[in-house]
């Protein structure tokens, strides 16, 4: 089988296996490991094949490498900055006895000189070894971030997915249909979702479809009709951002000369529209898909505390406030990775969407 033909059969296969996967997974049901293997599987060899095929694979690499600098410069900046901000983890308002606090430092060894915590740090991020938590006492970092992380990035996925299709279908009808009732609709609804701060959209729908209809449940994680509320509250700003950047790539890419060359050859309008406009109005879509995914997927802080969801956004407040330097620097590099990997996999997209993008 040829490279060719490979990329043509493994696209399909990880879409496939990536929406049985969130369907399954919004139904309560727990997704079959090999469905999971296959699907990541199916995702690593089609972008390898596409980075191959374009001739990405030095510049790829250089990434990674490039990658794995910044996530070390970050650890260790939040290493050195936690050091330096006033106060300690074991500092209270009742402050302990002096042997007390003394005999705690020296079990996180916390006494030892900085450099030397500091090497300690790098030692184990190297071995996969997070450190253990100070406010949660026996448990480990990496044992924290492996229970909420699931949630959090189940949690983002379902709203990403509500993002990205509702918030394109918008912004490429608002821009079809400019300076009409329905692009003056959609662009007000646009404003609107950018302007309210999550926490007031999240007690509307809470008013609404809890107490006025008595459709939905107030909070939890447990099935289908929980996940709703969070989701939509999760990526209602995003479907704004999105339908605006959409609508304003649309406007500019329908007046171009391609799209009248598609017009004067009498393809019918649907077609132009979701066959040309579409796939060249996505890239800057993708530019801001690269951040979003990352803080979408890491989880929302006010979705997870208001509807009481057992994800990271908690654990990452509480972390800061009690100073838990294991698990703040632990979560840090959890969003750092997400975020540094969301933007390679964004600049491989350029290529795919636009193969006039060459990147070296």
């Amino acid at each position: 089988m040829t490279i060719g033909k490979a990329f043509k059969i493994l696209g399909p296969v990880t879409i496939l296996g990536f929406f049985s996967s969130v369907v399954l997974s919004f139904g309560g049901y727990i997704v079959p490991t090999p469905l999971l293997i296959l699907t990541a599987l199916s995702a690593i060899s089609f972008f390898t094949l596409h980075t191959i095929q374009t001739g990405m694979a030095p510049y790829v690499l250089k990434r990674i490498g490039q990658s794995l600098l910044v996530l070390l410069v970050i650890a260790s900046l939040t290493f050195f900055l936690l050091r330096v901000l006033p106060g300690g983890p074991f500092d209270a308002e009742k402050a302990l006895p002096d042997h007390i606090k003394a005999n705690i430092e020296a079990k996180y060894n916390l006494n030892a000189p900085v450099y030397e915590q500091y090497l300690n740090y790098i030692g184990g991020l190297f071995k996969g070894d997070l450190g253990q938590s100070y406010k949660y006492i026996g448990r480990t970092v990496t044992e924290i971030i492996s229970e909420t992380l699931p949630v959090s990035f189940q949690l983002g996925i379902f709203a990403l997915i509500v993002a990205f299709s509702v918030g394109i279908t918008l912004g490429v009808l608002a821009g079809a249909y400019h300076n009409t009732f329905l692009d003056r609709a959609i662009t007000t609804f646009a404003i609107s979702g950018v302007s309210l701060p999550s926490f007031l959209i999240a007690a509307i729908f809470i008013m609404i479809f809890s107490f006025w209809l008595n459709m939905l449940p107030v909070a939890q994680w447990d099935g289908p009709s929980y996940y709703l509320m969070p989701v939509l509250v999760l990526g209602w700003r995003p479907i704004a951002v999105i339908t605006r950047l959409t609508r304003a790539s649309v406007l500019d890419v329908i007046s171009s000369d391609f799209i009248r060359t598609a017009k004067a050859k009498g393809l019918n309008h649907k077609t132009v529209l979701f066959k040309h406009v579409l796939k060249n109005s996505l890239i800057p879509v993708l530019t801001f898909a690269g951040p979003l995914v990352a803080a979408t997927l890491s989880g929302s802080f006010i979705a997870e505390h208001i509807f009481n969801i057992p994800g990271m956004g908690k654990h990452f407040i509480q972390s800061v406030s009690n100073r838990d330097y294991p698990l703040i620097m632990g979560l840090t590099l959890v969003f750092s990775t997400l975020l540094v990997f969301a933007n390679l996999l964004v600049d491989l997209l350029y290529s795919y969407f636009d193969p006039r993008i060459k990147l070296g």
